[in-house]
């Protein structure tokens, strides 16, 4: 479901399935795990075209409110327009707007920045 890989003192975390409602909130906790051992990096959330569902949607917000909680920087990248209105549609209006980019490179060299 989910793979890591740490480039550029980022932790990029690709989402590869659709977790599905039942396991959205083992998909969140395994991200905010991957963030705090990696604790202060921010983090890059990919999600393949195979996990761009409401399901995977949801995981993502609830971790990235945590990884706020945490001081972490999360941010996703995703070629699905769908998927990036979702998040945005649901979004925590008391947190900081989430970044959603289109390209993972992208991502990448904007989450080096907040290093």
């Amino acid at each position: 479901m989910l793979s890591h890989a740490f480039n550029e003192g980022v932790l990029v975390c690709t989402v590869q399935e659709d977790p599905r409602i039942q396991r959205r909130a083992e998909l969140a906790n395994l991200i905010l795990d991957l963030a705090r051992v990696h604790q202060p990096a921010p983090v890059v959330v990919v999600i393949d075209d195979a996990a761009a569902t409401p399901s995977t949607a949801s995981a993502i917000l609830r971790a990235r409110s945590q990884c706020t909680e945490l001081g972490v920087v999360l941010s996703v990248a995703s070629h699905s327009a769908p998927l990036r209105r979702l998040l945005q549609d649901g979004e925590d209006p008391t947190l900081t707007r989430l970044v959603i980019h289109t390209r993972i490179d992208t991502a990448i060299d904007a989450a080096t920045q907040t290093l």
